[in-house]
């Protein structure tokens, strides 16, 4: 089982005011034997019901992403998730087969619809349909991304002769899809080569529906589940008092990962809470301490 930590992108998230910070994180994980950094993608988030103005805003993803590539050695780079509604999904391929070229074949290319609509309404990308928009770009970025050359006429997207020159590095680069409901995982089953869950603690029989779920849809489209790496979300938070998420705490996050394998999970990505270098000397203790 492989595990990675999640990077801060906002100051307020610990020490992601600034590309220093994020980068002094990114050599710790990765020197400390994370096995992944993860990336989320968001303008920025509002919570509800507060005023315009109240936002937590993010650095962009592909920049970090990019960056992340070019400055680290070993560790496999992911985004939790790209929203594709947020770039032309032939951009989006081609950008992902750049940036996998610069990591030398480390990238997990994440994928979602996408779900927090005041962004969409703050820098103008329609919010209806997602789930329709999100089909028709995995219909032109799955084939570009295998080195096919595509030619899709959707409602929302259109390619015409479309290929990726240089050709990818990789005709088999990772695609994960997070998803839930029937639809979402019914094109993971599809199309992706990873499914993503999130949020937990410990395992619990919120992610066991959702598995069995999951199951359903490779059976609807004839999958064998086998060949579908399983991937979940798992938070870390030293500042909650209470709730799901694992205390930060080299013991429980330890014997929370250890459940995580037995139960089968291929990749967790662990998101913590402060996201500073103190939290994350513990959550790599713990990594070490859920191997021996």
């Amino acid at each position: 089982m492989r595990i990675g930590i999640v990077l801060p992108q906002a100051a307020e998230d610990g020490a992601g005011g600034t590309w220093t910070d994020i980068l002094g994180l990114a050599r710790q994980a990765e020197d400390g034997g994370a096995d992944s950094l993860w990336l989320s993608d968001h303008f920025f988030h509002r919570e509800e019901d507060e005023p315009v103005g109240s936002e937590t805003g993010y650095h962009e993803a592909w920049t970090l992403l990019s960056a992340l590539a070019a400055t680290t050695r070993q560790v496999q780079l992911g985004t939790l998730v790209l929203a594709t509604s947020f770039r032309p999904p032939g951009l989006l391929a081609k950008m992902a087969a750049t940036v996998d070229d610069v990591s030398g074949g480390r990238v997990i290319l994440g994928l979602g619809c996408g779900w927090h609509e005041p962004e969409y309404e703050a820098f103008g990308y329609p919010f209806d349909h997602r789930v329709g928009r999100f089909e028709e770009a995995l219909g032109i970025i799955v084939p570009l991304l295998h080195g096919q050359r595509v030619t899709f006429d959707g409602l929302y997207s259109h390619v015409h002769e479309a290929e990726i020159r240089p050709a990818p590095i990789r005709p088999d680069l990772p695609i994960l899809v997070a998803a839930k409901g029937e639809r979402m995982l019914r094109l993971t089953a599809r199309h992706a080569d990873a499914w993503q869950t999130a949020w937990f603690g410990r395992p619990d029989d919120r992610y066991r529906r959702r598995h069995e779920e999951l199951l359903a849809a490779c059976a609807a489209e004839g999958r064998d589940p086998a060949t579908l790496q399983v991937t979940v979300g798992v938070e870390v938070d030293g500042m909650s008092q209470g709730g799901t998420a694992l205390p930060l705490e080299i013991g429980p996050i330890a014997e929370a990962l250890g459940e995580w394998r037995e139960l089968g999970a291929d990749h967790l990505q662990l998101a913590v809470i402060p996201s500073t270098a103190a939290a994350f000397h513990i959550v790599l203790e713990a990594i070490r301490a859920s191997r021996t």
